[in-house]
């Protein structure tokens, strides 16, 4: 199973990727929603999304209702620093559009680790 991280900035998308190879999981990128769903579509093996927010040429709350719609047994992790709004409230919505877990941006790899491990358990359920 693969785990897809989205986000436009590549020094978190890099750290993000870095945290989770470090564990032995298998990891896609792409830099914005647009992509994360064309890798999706191309990548049948896709378990777990981890997705920025606020992204250029597709954000983040428009991919995560089309993932729930698309590819409703993938689980997605939504993250957010919040940009110029508050990262809760971003959140909040995430969770509210479809996102299985939440995570506020900064965070240090073991709250990654937790949230990722605690989807992938539900997963297994």
């Amino acid at each position: 199973m693969h785990i897809l991280v989205i986000d436009d900035d590549p020094a978190v998308q890099g750290v993000i990727e870095i945290m989770l190879k470090t564990e032995g999981f298998e990891v896609l990128t792409a830099g914005n929603g647009w992509e994360g769903l064309e890798t999706i579509k191309s990548n049948p093996t896709i378990g777990l999304v981890i997705t920025d927010i606020l992204m250029p040429r597709k954000e983040g709350l428009e991919t995560i209702q089309e993932m729930k719609r698309d590819f409703p047994k993938i689980k997605i992790l939504a993250v957010s620093g919040g940009g110029r709004g508050s990262a809760n409230v971003y959140l909040e919505l995430a969770g509210k559009l479809g996102a299985d877990s939440v995570l506020k941006k900064p965070f240090i790899k073991r709250q990654l680790l937790e949230a990722v491990h605690g989807l992938l358990k539900l997963d297994k359920i």
